[in-house]
């Protein structure tokens, strides 16, 4: 018996025949907020709102500023 046929259960379809459908797969539990609260993800890093911005400002600019080179230019 694999675990998909533990999970499985049966329904009525719309011609009114039994069939067997996949039921609840998911894990059990709540979601974890990541970068929120106590863990910050990348902005525990850095001190203050300067800092952030300037780690934005480097980091995008590889993406959307006019300065490429070589193969960079084929995005």
């Amino acid at each position: 018996m694999t675990d998909s046929d533990k999970n499985q259960i049966e329904k009525t379809d719309f011609a009114g025949k039994k069939v067997k459908v996949l039921g609840e797969t998911y894990d059990s539990g709540s979601p974890e907020c990541v970068g929120c609260g106590k863990d910050l993800g990348w902005r525990s890093h850095f001190k203050t709102r300067e800092e952030r911005i300037k780690y934005l400002k480097a980091a995008e600019r590889y993406w959307y500023s006019k300065e490429w080179f070589g193969s960079e230019r084929r995005k």
